[in-house]
């Protein structure tokens, strides 16, 4: 028998693995004998020596049949989802998704927590009281085929190996290795038996991918391996060198969600990123002919309110409230304090330490440093200013909800120390980058 020691020290030392190796380690995730230790030591191995294309395909493939593999048949629209690779302020998952479903796709979308610094879908939903994000797969599937979209969590029979490494990536410092990443994304997406797929690639500060040249190694292997197994997949990189939205913070990121639905109020940014995935969404699982086509149909759903109609019925499909839009906070819990961070000079918002923003929410309790840690719902940061915003001493930039008044003191000077300022105004990341 392949000893879990024996494995890891084959790629520890920059060796190819075989088929029957890499199966041994996928087992090892699910039935226990590789510890947590020994999944560790394997990922930091694979995190130093990367993975050949055989290698992610096996890995990617191993981890997808490693649980349920969930079947369509009978349905008789496209299959189509999305993923992010995450930032800070990321909440494109619930607009898109109503979007989507509002122009007659399927999306049974099926996220993930929170990651290092960067929010998880799944938390920010379960900002929202009684929404239960582990539905069996015949109610997942149930909501899906009436509504047109669920969001959940990964359950336990679902790629269950990747559920485990998943979470000892978060605390081991290997996250940002791109053959764990594609494995890890494609295994769920493939389980889940998607036709389409987009992937939304972070670059920037904020993301797993600080540089465009890397952000364009991890889209192209995920493009690659997606469409050999497949699934019709395109990967569009965006930018996550400030926070997306102005808020970050699982409830605050909700209520954010429920206003660009109602239409109250639309980033420009966020929105710029909902469309430009939608877009792909919708063209590439041939929902609409063309772009032009997809911008009408994406603006119409906005308009009528049907995207929002969607995800309301979502909410309250999955265990949350009936017309969660019309009072949300009815169904979600606000933060202790609530403190106003003002700037301490003058200036143009030249640059945004966007991950130390996102570590700040952790800090808070936002997010975790632990795989089974709870989070705190109710904390982070809103009002956020966007980078090019003129400001004059004192204004304020952001705002931020703590559970407690030393905390709240802590996260505004990071908030306020994550920040820059110039004499003139600065040029800014696009938003959308073609490669």
């Amino acid at each position: 028998m392949l000893l879990p020691q024996d494995i890891i020290r084959i790629k520890r030392d920059g060796g190819v693995l075989k088929t029957q190796e890499i199966q041994r380690f996928v087992d090892g995730l699910v039935d226990g004998s590789f510890s947590d230790a020994q999944v560790g030591a394997m990922a930091m191995a694979i995190f130093q020596n990367s993975l050949n294309t055989e290698e992610k395909v096996t890995l990617t493939t191993s981890m997808m049949h490693s649980g349920d593999v969930l079947s369509w048949e009978g349905y008789d629209r496209p299959i189509v989802d999305k993923h992010s690779t995450g930032g800070v302020g990321d909440k494109v998952s619930f607009m898109l998704a109503a979007i989507v479903a509002a122009c007659g796709g399927y999306v049974p979308m099926i996220s993930g927590r929170g990651l290092g610094h960067t929010g998880g879908t799944s938390d920010k939903l379960e900002s929202i009281a009684g929404f239960n994000v582990e539905p069996t797969i015949p109610e997942f599937k149930r909501i899906v085929k009436e509504l047109g979209v669920a969001i959940i969590s990964q359950t336990d029979n679902l790629a269950p190996a990747d559920k485990r490494l998943y979470s000892i990536r978060d605390v081991t410092s290997t996250v940002e290795s791109i053959p764990l990443i594609t494995a890890s994304i494609l295994s769920k997406k493939l389980a889940a038996g998607l036709d389409t797929l987009v992937m939304d690639v972070k670059v920037g500060n904020g993301a797993m991918m600080t540089s465009l040249e890397d952000a364009k190694a991890l889209a192209e292997s995920i493009s690659s391996v997606a469409n050999n197994a497949g699934v019709k997949t395109q990967a569009i990189i965006t930018d996550m060198n400030q926070v997306l939205g102005v808020t970050a913070g699982n409830a605050l990121e909700m209520f954010e969600t429920v206003q660009y639905l109602k239409g109250e109020y639309l980033d420009p940014r966020l929105h710029t990123v909902v469309k430009s995935l939608a877009t792909a969404m919708l063209v590439n699982s041939g929902l609409a002919l063309d772009a032009n086509s997809a911008e009408k149909q994406i603006n119409n759903a906005l308009d009528s309110g049907k995207a929002a109609e969607v995800f309301d019925k979502m909410v309250a499909a999955l265990g949350g409230p009936k017309n969660y839009l019309d009072k949300p906070w009815d169904a979600m819990q606000k933060a202790n304090v609530i403190v106003d961070i003002k700037a301490t000079q003058s200036g143009y918002l030249s640059q945004m330490n966007t991950r130390d923003i996102g570590m700040s929410v952790v800090g808070l309790g936002g997010g975790r440093t632990a795989p089974r840690q709870p989070v705190d719902h109710t904390v982070g940061f809103d009002a956020i200013l966007p980078l090019g915003e003129k400001v004059i001493a004192g204004d304020v930039i952001a705002r931020v909800h703590a559970k407690d008044e030393v905390g709240a003191k802590l996260a505004a000077e990071q908030y306020r120390q994550a920040l820059s300022f110039s004499d003139a105004k600065p040029e800014l990341a696009p938003v959308i980058y073609s490669y």
